[in-house]
């Protein structure tokens, strides 16, 4: 089955090393058949419960391709030892206002990439800890912390030799736990 899946960056930066695997991970094999998108967070408002009953265009659209989205993967680097602040205001106005979270259910890779040896791994264990809360099925085994390197993708912005059968494998399992709770 094709799935609809949401990857959601959690950095701004022009060249950012998290968009680029975002957007290599589209190019693996077992990402083939599947439609992509990339919601777009760097326009939201910061949350604002008085927004609440009149959400903001952008939040509207960021709901509905979130909504829209069979599953979600996150690709988001480490700052200060955990998320970033872009990607923490993604996720309340994803879940806000209360009963009304596009969240709930949808299946969930966490997944980032950066030039220190532990790459996002804070970072990532932070994010599960929200999205726990936020009732997402999350892919738990392989976690995948990647070192950024100037090999990681080709001259194509696909994953190099190096890492595509570890990055193909993770999707793999992605997928299987989206079928699982999807089919």
């Amino acid at each position: 089955m094709a799935y609809r899946i949401a990857i959601i960056v959690g950095s701004l930066r022009a060249g950012s090393f998290n968009r680029q695997l975002g957007e290599a991970l589209t190019k693996l094999p077992a990402a083939a058949g599947h439609h992509f998108v990339f919601p777009d967070i760097g326009t939201l408002p910061l949350y604002d419960q008085d927004a609440d009953g009149a959400p903001a265009a952008e939040v509207t659209a960021f709901k509905q391709a979130v909504a829209s989205a069979d599953a979600v993967i996150f690709v988001t680097p480490e700052y200060n030892r955990s998320i970033p602040g872009v990607l923490k205001n993604a996720l309340d106005q994803g879940s806000r206002p209360y009963g009304k979270s596009v969240w709930g259910g949808k299946v969930a890779g966490v997944i980032g990439t950066s030039p220190g040896k532990v790459a996002t791994a804070l970072a990532q264990q932070h994010l599960r800890n929200v999205l726990a809360y936020l009732d997402m099925p999350t892919l738990n085994q392989p976690e995948a912390f990647v070192q950024w390197s100037d090999t990681l993708l080709d001259d194509s912005g696909a994953v190099g030799e190096g890492s595509a059968g570890f990055l193909d494998g993770w999707m793999k399992a992605f997928l299987a736990l989206v079928d699982a709770h999807v089919s």
